[in-house]
């Protein structure tokens, strides 16, 4: 690919399950900067910017060298965000890394890139869940597809849920609908952004607290591709723990 798609990574301090997130230090390092030099090292070919919505995001981002632009506080969604950041930007086409990834791959970027210059919509991408833990967990997202690879759901339950087996992880369900963990990695065209942000939060997006919800209620696709490549997304204190550990190994 010679065209690259730009990168925005919609960060916003305040968070419900975890306050001040992006700046709480792991081994004396912000959680934003783990993510901002990690995609640098990952894909230092792609246009980075960063969508923030204080100052103190700011000035930790500018003094190490990374383009930053502020947003308004009253966003309700990172789309939102980078929504307002591509007014200046104008990027064509747009991948939203959250903030919170500082594991993510350049195999997990080029997939989502190459899948989205196939588009004229969103794109996203999903793995195989490994373990029930992860598959009954609240905080990993699951989703659901149709044959052709578009979403058919997204939740924070465990979905499907098998008659037969009363429930079950996917892979004792061989048979039975594909469920994947959803990784919270977006791709969009600049036209189709723009249409997002424009429509209405929908019931289930006020539900599942789940932006792409909107999407789908409204009636659009979200294609989903598959990635083997699992990553560690930063919600709670213990998957901090897991980072720490990853570092240490």
């Amino acid at each position: 690919m010679t065209y690259k798609p730009t990168i925005v990574v919609p960060a916003r301090l305040e968070s419900t399950r975890f306050n001040r997130k992006l700046l709480h230090e792991i081994n004396g390092k912000p959680l934003i900067l783990w993510t901002a030099d990690r995609i640098k090292e990952q894909a230092p070919e792609y246009p980075l910017y960063f969508a923030v919505d204080a100052p103190e995001l700011e000035k930790c981002l500018v003094d190490h060298g990374f383009r930053v632009i502020m947003t308004s506080k009253e966003h309700l969604s990172g789309t939102d965000r980078i929504a307002e950041a591509n007014k200046q930007i104008g990027a064509k086409y747009l991948i939203n890394v959250q903030g919170d990834e500082p594991l993510i791959q350049k195999q997990a970027i080029e997939l989502l890139a190459d899948n989205l210059m196939a588009t004229d919509t969103m794109v996203t991408l999903a793995t195989p869940f490994k373990t029930r833990e992860d598959f009954e967990d609240p905080n990993q997202v699951k989703v659901i597809l149709d044959e052709s690879g578009h979403a058919l759901y997204f939740s924070r339950a465990a979905i499907p849920y098998n008659r037969d087996t009363k429930g079950g992880f996917p892979s004792e369900s061989p048979n039975g609908p594909s469920c994947y963990k959803h990784i919270g990695l977006y791709g969009y065209t600049k036209t189709f952004l723009e249409r997002f942000v424009s429509m209405e939060v929908g019931e289930l997006e006020s539900c599942e607290k789940l932006e792409q919800l909107r999407v789908l209620e409204k009636g659009y696709k979200i294609q989903v591709a598959i990635s083997e490549t699992q990553t560690i997304g930063i919600d709670t204190q213990a998957d901090i723990d897991v980072f720490k550990s990853y570092l240490s190994s």
